[in-house]
């Protein structure tokens, strides 16, 4: 047989490759309920699509070659749902997937192959930072910095990454950098190791109050969705990636309508309090808007007040940014601020319409709103709405008070404004206004008040804003999917083929 030695050599050392870390670590990372990088990457992906880069790189340090398979990093190509993706998962069994010269060009390349070719990229993050000593003195750092483009995102192409382990360093980087992030319950993304933080401050400190999966949920907003298990989390991306573009230069892919979907719309009415100061779960009303089965919510345990979604509407992706006044009676934090103007990001970067649904009394204000940064907040969303290019849609369904209303999509900050016929609409809530401008208190002088409310509450109706042409149309609640089918229908942006400007790629992903 032609070249004997040279396919044995090359049967030797793909094995060495693919053998990861070792036996004895995988069954390791088995024994703790974990797929290790390579069944990661064979569970998300289409069965036999993946296409392997970099298989063979190793360290650059001569006495790491033998015990550094694919320097960490498994890398390269394939396919969810028959479109092209770009994949990097970290392997922990080598050497803490930590990150080195090498291993950072295997990014760096993948990266670039996504940007230039229009592909998703999915990070599966697990790693414990950089690796020393490669990175230790000036020609470490050095050495590990020669990528100029390491931290540049124009969010050409989506980004999803998973959390499935201790996440540092680099492994952290790349998931603030993302579109869509799930994390296991069981890992900690920081910037650095929990021992290594309790030494640089002098104060022990735990994995989970440092970089745990309940503060990224619920206090950072970094984190869209908790699991339990590595196959949950690879499920959510596939599942968020069916939402999205393969790249900003084209239009989301459509899906299949439920044939129930418009004949359960037709009874959103029956959502809604007649009494307006009786709360109500703006989750349910997007539910019955969209396609039957279509939510997909993001961050849902962060911004409370706020809810945002990808969903469908016949077919077509949109987002949905709604005040929610189950929570704080809808009024707009500081939280809810930072979710809606990040998710006006992503739906502006991808062509996706945004509908905005709206029952609010404004923003909700105090010291603590205005020393975490309120106005500047509230500008953000207002700059982040207004630079928006794709179709936007309000819909005014109750309250709509101050600069709220101009920040859900009020006047001609949206394409096409409506307001159900139950809309009140004005510069605040008239109970609070009695007491601002009259100085008069409803327990003090319950009739006297309840007069100067019925005074304040003149020409604030549905019927009011239209009559001015600020709103287009007065819609029964129950027309609402239809309404957003015509709209959607009319404004596709047909010169460009449904593809917007894209002035918010360049947001950052924490401001």
């Amino acid at each position: 047989m032609k070249f004997e030695a040279q396919y044995e050599e090359f049967r030797r050392r793909t094995a060495q490759a693919t053998g990861m870390g070792g036996a004895a670590r995988l069954d390791q990372l088995r024994e703790n309920g974990k797929l290790n990088a390579r069944e990661r990457i064979d569970h998300i992906l289409d069965e036999g699509s993946f296409f392997e880069s970099g298989r063979f790189a190793t360290s650059f340090r001569p006495e790491d070659r033998p015990n550094t398979p694919a320097d960490g990093k498994v890398c390269g190509f394939g396919q969810i749902d028959k479109r092209d993706v770009a994949i990097i998962s970290h392997d922990i069994t080598v050497k803490g997937a930590s990150s080195s010269v090498t291993n950072i060009r295997k990014v760096g390349h993948i990266r670039r192959t996504a940007r230039v070719n229009g592909l998703p990229v999915v990070f599966l993050n697990e790693s414990s930072g950089a690796r020393i000593p490669d990175t230790m003195g000036a020609i470490g750092v050095g050495n590990t910095g020669q990528d100029p483009e390491q931290y540049i995102r124009m969010r050409e192409t989506p980004y999803a990454a998973a959390v499935l382990g201790p996440s540092f360093g680099t492994a952290c980087w790349l998931t603030m950098m993302s579109d869509f992030v799930v994390m296991r319950r069981d890992a900690v993304l920081a910037i650095s190791s929990p021992k290594v933080t309790s030494i640089a401050i002098n104060q022990q400190i735990s994995a989970e109050d440092l970089g745990g999966c309940d503060l990224h949920l619920e206090v950072t907003g970094k984190v869209d969705y908790g699991v339990d298990t590595d196959e949950e989390a690879l499920d959510l991306i596939r599942k968020f990636l069916s939402y999205m573009p393969s790249h900003n230069m084209e239009a989301p892919p459509r899906a299949p309508v439920d044939p129930e979907s418009d004949a359960r719309a037709a009874t959103v009415a029956e959502l809604i309090p007649e009494d307006r100061q009786k709360v109500y779960d703006i989750r349910k009303v997007v539910d019955r808007i969209a396609d039957v089965g279509s939510v997909f919510s993001l961050k849902e345990k962060f911004g409370r007040a706020a809810f945002t979604a990808l969903a469908r509407i016949d077919g077509q992706t949109v987002g949905f940014a709604a005040s929610n006044p189950y929570f704080k009676a809808g009024a707009l934090d500081v939280d809810a601020c930072d979710k809606i103007s990040s998710f006006l990001t992503l739906c502006d970067s991808f062509n996706i319409p945004i509908i905005l649904l709206v029952d609010t009394p404004g923003f909700m204000v105090g010291i603590d709103g205005e020393r975490k940064k309120a106005p500047g907040k509230v500008i953000n969303f207002m700059s982040a709405l207004q630079m928006c290019s794709v179709p936007k849609f309000s819909v005014v369904m109750r309250k709509s008070y101050g600069q709220a209303f101009l920040n859900m999509g009020g006047t001609r900050n949206s394409d096409e404004m409506a307001a159900w016929f139950t809309s009140d609409i004005g510069f605040m809530d008239p109970n609070v206004a009695v007491n601002v401008v009259y100085g008069v208190r409803a327990e003090e002088e319950p009739e006297h008040f309840a007069e100067l409310r019925d005074k304040l509450s003149l020409e604030t109706s549905a019927y009011d804003v239209a009559s001015i042409y600020s709103a287009q149309h007065v819609i029964d609640p129950n027309e609402t999917r239809q309404f957003l089918k015509q709209a959607l229908r009319l404004h596709q942006r047909k010169p460009s083929g449904g593809i917007g400007r894209h002035a918010l790629a360049g947001w950052p992903t924490t401001f």
